[in-house]
């Protein structure tokens, strides 16, 4: 009988608590996180302000972001590389398959870079893009469109290799 006046208290105080944060300005969606690699490394994983997600491609879900675009909206995005995806393992469950997995992960890089977060029109975003790109620089995107559509607002190719110096 406590038990459960405690949990209609509970709740009836959330509800309270959810009323004074129903302005559109303050709605906040769900959306799922997407990653393109446009470089030769493999990202192992990947997180944008706290949530973390595998870096394999597709969608993974989910952040949670405004509706509403508002100035100063930033991303801090920490993400995992694997500088030689594509290299060849002995059998897996062999003595040499643990070795070479131990050295193939001493040898990922982590990074992490804080970029902001484009203005979308309304309440038109659709997901959140992260580009990895070379030089272990990324941009982000809401937009609606495909990657490689004209109308999507990152261009660069994929599969870029790493130049000879970085720009500063």
């Amino acid at each position: 009988m406590i038990r459960t006046s405690l949990m209609q208290g509970f709740f009836c105080l959330l509800a309270l608590m959810l009323l004074g944060c129903s302005s559109a300005d303050n709605e906040m969606a769900g959306g799922n996180i997407q990653a393109v690699n446009h470089t030769l490394g493999g990202i192992n994983w990947l997180s944008v302000n706290g949530y973390r997600v595998h870096g394999g491609g597709g969608s993974s879900c989910c952040i949670i972001m405004p509706v509403k675009w508002r100035p100063g909206l930033k991303a801090h995005i920490e993400w995992e590389v694997d500088p030689d995806p594509f290299a060849k393992l002995p059998p897996l469950g062999t003595k040499e398959f643990k070795v070479a997995i131990a050295k193939a992960e001493s040898s990922y890089q982590r990074h992490s870079a804080t970029v902001d977060i484009p203005e979308w029109p309304g309440t038109e975003s659709c997901d959140l893009k992260v580009h990895f790109l070379t030089c272990n620089r990324v941009k982000v995107t809401t937009a609606c469109a495909l990657y490689g559509r004209p109308n999507y607002p990152i261009k660069e190719p994929r599969q870029m290799k790493e130049p000879a110096v970085c720009p500063k």
